[in-house]
């Protein structure tokens, strides 16, 4: 049985009223991640010892951390513990392999991680209700993985061919399947179905790896129903015979392309840079 956590445990004097959680998918990061002073997830069937908050306890999807990725815990925190955190409370979340970067620091060859990453709540933040990784564009999509990936997507999203056409559908289509991003948006309400689209197509870039932090439990409440009554609807027409990176995580891949559009549309957003450092280095 799996001790209890009291966060309180883990948050630095500097993080205080914030939690932000690091996301992990091995027992060997839990030291690591305490000394940054970040709350530790362990994610998924793997063993972890005691010292980690688990998405397996009360009411949860684990069982479904192969398809949905980081939103088991997303379900686990929004079921059990998102009402038990106080309201001037920031929460935040990172990886074992991206975290968010301190905003003035250039990162050299030979940086020091734990100082290049924050550690307290940015004063910059203070006028914002949310606050996301710097966007990925997909203009820049080589022609190479083009030709490799997305003939059919192509023939979708003629509009592809130059660097400006290739949006935010196009790119899905080609990694996760040809319109598969379409039939999802199809179960959305009306409103977000129609402005959903828009954006996809749209928009050449979006704000990736579902990453944010959040000023409001009330915000992240009203997304948490949103996205979790929506992916339940995925579900019933895509179901869990998913095969191959592209595709076996898609309820993780569709909620990071609706993450971006629904706070935008919902929310006082900044972007904020992201650093990749993997924990074993």
């Amino acid at each position: 049985k799996i001790k209890k956590i009291n966060f309180s445990n883990f948050i630095l004097a500097k993080m205080k009223m914030a939690q932000i959680f690091c996301l992990c998918l091995e027992d060997n990061y839990l030291n690591k991640v305490k000394d940054l002073g970040y709350i530790p997830v362990g994610l998924g069937k793997n063993n972890f010892s005691s010292g980690w908050l688990r998405d397996n306890q009360g009411k949860n999807i684990t069982e479904k951390n192969p398809y949905y990725g980081e939103y088991s815990f997303h379900y686990w925190l929004w079921k059990n513990e998102l009402k038990k955190i106080p309201n001037d409370t920031w929460i935040g979340f990172c990886t074992y392999r991206r975290f968010w970067q301190k905003d003035n620091i250039i990162i050299e060859k030979n940086y020091d991680f734990k100082s290049s990453i924050i550690n307290e709540i940015p004063k910059e933040w203070y006028n914002y209700d949310v606050i996301l990784g710097t966007k990925m564009s997909f203009e820049y999509i080589r022609w190479l993985k083009i030709l490799k990936y997305g003939k059919m997507s192509l023939i979708r999203n003629p509009s592809a061919l130059i660097k400006k056409g290739r949006n935010i559908r196009f790119q899905f289509d080609m990694f996760h399947g040809n319109g598969l991003l379409d039939q999802a948006i199809n179960l959305l309400d009306e409103n977000n179905k129609k402005n959903f689209k828009k954006f996809v197509i749209k928009e050449t870039s979006f704000n990736p790896f579902n990453m944010f932090v959040c000023r409001s439990k009330s915000i992240l409440q009203e997304y948490y129903i949103t996205v979790f009554e929506w992916l339940n609807k995925c579900e019933k027409i895509f179901g869990f015979d998913l095969k191959g990176y592209g595709k076996i995580r898609l309820y993780a891949f569709l909620a990071e392309r609706f993450l971006p559009y629904w706070f935008h549309k919902n929310t006082k957003v900044k972007e904020w840079p992201i650093l990749f450092h993997d924990l074993n280095d």
